[in-house]
């Protein structure tokens, strides 16, 4: 005896056969399945430091993974939130001091303005070279799709509000969410 027959062709409800009915099914999958792309590889990346050389590393990582097609999301926590707030995103510095690729020692980086004198040049440096400022890579990961949360808990304890943020970015992001999107992830950075 075999298992092996044919749907019956049998209206249902809708007026529609089981074939029918089944065929409908198979395409809706396939565009779901399509939208999910589980091809797609996935990054997370923790950003932790506010300070301007501490803001490109997760930000060009995000937008040229994101080019490439990646699911990116960069989770912002501590110092890292000053990175997409409408405000201090605008005048984040270079810390001179316990830098050990700047070319001078921490007794002469500690002397009052020498963080200013640094951040000065660089700003300069960025500007002659032509390098995308900060602000000009969020709008590109954003633009690209790179998911920018705000940690929740951060906010709460530095006192920001939503509206403080950049357009675009996630607010009120806990970290079981950073978690879940870690675990999911094909690489997870911590900058």
């Amino acid at each position: 005896m075999s298992t092996d027959s044919a749907a019956p062709d049998v209206d249902t409800e809708g007026g529609a056969t089981v074939e029918e009915q089944l065929e409908e099914l198979r395409e809706e999958l396939a565009e779901v399945k399509a939208e999910v792309a589980p091809d797609q590889k996935k990054m997370t990346i923790i950003s932790t430091k506010g300070t301007l050389d501490m803001a490109y590393p997760p930000l060009i990582l995000a937008s040229t993974a994101a080019a490439f097609g990646w699911d990116v999301t960069v989770f912002h926590t501590f110092w890292g939130l000053d990175i997409l707030h409408k405000e201090k995103t605008k005048g984040l510095k270079l810390s001179a001091v316990g830098n050990p690729s700047l070319p001078m020692p921490n007794l002469l980086a500690a002397i009052p303005g020498m963080d200013a004198m640094a951040t000065r040049m660089m700003k300069s440096k960025i500007k002659k070279n032509q390098t995308a400022t900060i602000q000009e890579l969020i709008d590109v990961c954003l633009e690209s799709g790179v998911e920018l949360q705000a940690c929740q808990m951060t906010q709460d304890l530095m006192d920001y509000d939503e509206d403080d943020f950049i357009e675009g970015v996630t607010t009120g992001v806990g970290a079981a969410t950073a978690i879940d999107h870690m675990a999911e992830a094909d690489i997870q950075l911590l900058v």
